[in-house]
């Protein structure tokens, strides 16, 4: 029997870079990108759209994303939007795929965005309607718990994807922003949103701040989940969340998964050696990938 398939969605060139303080050049971005890609990756978000006031590291966006496009015109690229000129400028780029950020927690999307919910959610309808036939992901942030309003209930999750889906999002992403997920809480909330929503698209966003990235990722995939965010490197955090570690690595995923026969499409030796040009280029000390090496007699991790 063939083995199940997960797609592996790439978000270390926005979620991974946002974090690191040292602006990292377009060029450098672009030879990270062009591993990945070289390794199979066929989904990647490149990029946000924000303020460069608010993420200085996203200032070269549009560079990058025009040169992404025209390298990889077959590719799935998408970028994040925190709001209607983020949209905006993404679709003039040439970006068929854009992702929006709404938090369950009120809180945590006031600080993140700066709007409250009603605000927020208008602004979604608002690109819904303007752009028909982009496809709109929503990044449920803080699905699994907040760092300013501590657990969140299933009920208010379930009312919130209830909400999105109203105004016609049919593509979710559930996001453990600050890392406080565990498997028990990945089966209760995945498996709730998955049955309730049938004719939906899920995807699952782990941060690693308690070296519980990969099983909680892990136990996303066997509830059902077949599409999973992870960042080369292990990089990332959110700038406004306090205690937000670094992202599942992408490499420790894949060679997780690739050696359990599910079939990634992504080749780990290149993947690693993208690895090790991000490790040796980029200026981070936030680094949780195990970077993994293999010959042809053992294993060994450094």
């Amino acid at each position: 029997m063939a083995p199940k398939k997960i797609e592996i969605i790439e978000v270390g060139p926005r979620d991974g870079f946002q974090n690191v303080p040292e602006f990292i050049p377009t060029d450098v971005k672009l030879k990270v990108i062009d591993g990945l890609v070289k390794s199979g990756i066929k989904s990647i978000q490149v990029t946000s759209f924000v303020s460069p006031k608010a993420i200085a590291q996203m200032k070269d966006a549009k560079d990058v994303t025009t040169a992404c496009l025209e390298r990889y015109p077959d590719l799935q690229l998408f970028t994040l939007v925190p709001n209607l000129y983020g949209a905006k400028a993404a679709v003039e780029c040439g970006l068929k795929e854009l992702t929006y950020v709404i938090s369950v927690s009120d809180t945590h999307n006031e600080k993140n965005v700066k709007r409250t919910h009603d605000q927020s959610f208008e602004e979604l309808a608002q690109i819904l309607e303007l752009y028909p036939d982009i496809k709109i992901n929503l990044d449920v942030a803080t699905t699994f718990g907040c760092p300013f309003e501590g657990d969140i209930s299933l009920e208010r999750v379930m009312a919130f994807l209830q909400r999105a889906y109203n105004i016609g999002i049919r593509s979710f992403n559930l996001c453990d922003t600050v890392g406080l997920a565990h498997p028990e809480l990945i089966k209760e909330v995945v498996g709730s949103a998955l049955r309730t929503y049938q004719d939906c698209e899920f995807q699952i966003h782990i941060h690693d701040t308690r070296n519980m990235g990969i099983i909680n990722t892990f136990t996303a995939v066997e509830c059902g989940i077949d599409k999973v965010q992870t960042a080369i490197g292990g990089l990332g955090g959110c700038p406004f969340a306090p205690g937000a570690s670094g992202n599942t690595s992408t490499e420790d995923f894949v060679y997780m998964v690739n050696r359990m026969g599910y079939d990634t499409g992504v080749d780990f030796d290149t993947l690693l050696q993208t690895a090790k040009y991000l490790k040796d280029n980029v200026s981070s000390g936030n680094y949780s990938g195990h970077h993994i090496f293999i010959d042809k007699t053992k294993v060994s991790t450094q």
